[in-house]
C-alpha cells in the first residue's frame, strides 16, 4: 500500500452521512478490498507505465477482455523506452482487436515525448500528467493516485454508481452535474495516505457487487451506510441513462485481387477514425447507391483505380459506440489505373498469408478470415 499523500477535501462541509460513510470506508470497505481483490496483472509490479497502459486499455472495455491484451502488450513493450522505440505499425498490431486505436498511437507519442524530454519519467501530479497526449482527467488521476499515492479521486462509471447509491443521488447516470457531484464527494472521502486503496476499492465494489442490475447488497461491506440499499430499490440509483437506438451505416469494402493473386490493402489516414490501421478499402454507401456501385466509386476516389466488382465475400455487422455498421465486402478486380494514395495514407499489394502481419480493425479481420477460407489459403 502507498501511504503517501493527504486525503479528503476541506472545502466540502462534513455531514453526519459523509462521516458515517467515511468511517465505513476505513473500517469495512478497504479491508474487504485488500482481502477480496481480483488477481489482475497490472496490480503486480505496479509502475506508472503499467498503470497508464492498463487504464488506457480499460476505457470502454471489460476487464476480462483486457487481461490478455495487457499481457501481450507488456511482452512486446515492457518499458516506456521500448514503446518509444517501437514502430507505429507494431504498436497498432499489439493493440489489434481492442478498438479505439487512437489510444495506441497517442501512447506511443507520449512515450517518445517522455523519453526525449524527461528521461522516461512520468509526472507525479494530475495537472502535469494532463499535459501529455491522450491523458485526460480520469487517466491522470488514476496514474497519480495508483502509482504515486497522490490524493486524487478517480471517477469512472463504477464510482459514479457506487457513490450515487451511498448518498442516494438520483440524477441520470450520464448527467454531467452528477459526475461533478460524485467527484467532489469522492475527493472528500479519500482516506489520508490511502488514495490508491480507496480508488481501487470503490471501483472493485462497483465491478463485483454494486452492479447496475441485481446488485448484491447483502454481500456488500458498505450496506449499513448505503442509502440505496436501505431504500430496497438500489437499481433506482442513479437514474438510468436515456438511450436511443444507434444509427445504422452501410459500408462497402473491396477485396482487390491482382493478376498474381496478391491482395491490395490500404492504410487509413492518421487523423481518420481507426487511423493508422490497414483495411480492405472502401467507404460509406450513399443514398440510392448499390453496394457494388459504392465500392467502384470509393476505389476510384481513394486509390484512382477503375475496377470490376465481382461476387460478395461476407457482410460483417460491427457495433461502435455511436453507430452500428454493416460492412459488405466484395471481391474486386482492377481494370485500369495504378494505385495512388488519394484518400488513404498508403497502400500495398500483399500475399494473402502476409496480411496477418498488418494491424487490421476487428471487422476487417473477419473479412480476412472469410477471404482465406474462400481462396483456400
Amino acid at each position: 500500500m502507498n501511504k503517501r499523500g493527504r486525503g479528503g477535501d476541506a472545502s466540502l462541509p462534513a455531514t453526519p452521512t459523509r462521516l458515517r460513510i467515511a468511517r465505513a470506508i476505513g473500517r469495512d470497505l478497504i479491508p474487504w478490498f485488500l482481502a477480496q481483490q481480483r488477481d489482475l496483472p497490472w496490480r503486480k509490479n505496479r509502475t506508472p507505465y503499467r498503470v497508464w497502459i492498463s487504464e488506457l486499455m480499460l476505457q470502454q472495455t471489460r476487464v476480462d477482455t483486457v487481461i490478455p491484451y495487457f499481457q501481450r502488450f507488456m511482452r512486446a513493450f515492457p518499458s516506456l523506452a521500448a514503446l518509444a522505440r517501437a514502430r507505429e505499425q507494431d504498436v497498432l498490431k499489439a493493440w489489434e482487436g481492442l478498438g479505439y486505436y487512437g489510444r495506441a498511437r497517442r501512447a506511443r507519442e507520449t512515450a517518445i515525448r517522455l523519453v526525449a524530454q524527461s528521461r522516461g519519467r512520468f509526472p507525479r501530479t494530475p495537472a502535469e500528467l494532463q499535459q501529455l497526449p491522450g491523458i485526460g482527467t480520469y487517466t491522470a488521476a488514476a496514474i497519480a493516485s495508483l502509482a504515486y499515492g497522490y490524493p486524487s479521486a478517480v471517477v469512472d462509471g463504477n464510482v459514479i454508481r457506487v457513490v450515487s447509491r451511498w448518498f442516494g443521488l438520483k440524477r441520470r447516470a450520464d448527467d454531467p452535474r452528477l459526475k461533478a457531484q460524485v467527484q467532489e464527494l469522492a475527493q472528500a472521502l479519500l482516506p489520508p495516505g490511502q488514495a490508491a486503496d480507496f480508488n481501487e476499492a470503490v471501483m472493485e465494489l462497483g465491478a463485483l457487487l454494486c452492479s447496475p442490475r441485481a446488485p448484491r447488497c447483502k454481500d456488500c461491506p458498505m450496506v449499513s451506510v448505503c442509502h440505496a440499499a436501505s431504500s430496497g430499490n438500489a437499481e433506482a440509483y442513479p437514474a438510468a441513462k436515456v438511450r436511443s437506438r444507434p444509427p445504422v451505416r452501410h459500408v462497402g469494402a473491396g477485396v482487390i485481387v491482382g493478376p498474381d493473386g496478391r491482395i491490395l490493402i490500404a492504410q487509413r489516414k492518421s487523423d481518420a477514425m481507426l487511423g493508422g490501421m490497414w483495411e480492405f478499402p472502401g467507404g460509406g454507401v450513399e443514398e440510392g447507391e448499390t453496394i457494388p456501385g459504392c465500392i467502384a466509386r470509393e476505389l476510384k476516389e481513394e486509390l484512382g483505380l477503375t475496377v470490376r466488382v465481382g461476387e460478395p465475400v461476407i457482410t460483417v455487422k460491427h457495433t461502435f459506440t455511436h453507430f452500428t455498421m454493416f460492412l459488405h465486402a466484395y471481391f474486386v478486380y482492377p481494370v485500369r489505373g495504378k494505385p495512388r494514395p488519394l484518400g488513404c495514407a498508403d497502400w500495398a499489394w500483399v500475399e494473402i498469408d502476409a496480411i496477418a502481419g498488418y494491424p487490421l480493425p476487428r471487422a476487417d479481420q473477419k473479412i480476412y478470415a472469410a477471404v482465406r477460407s474462400r481462396l483456400g489459403s
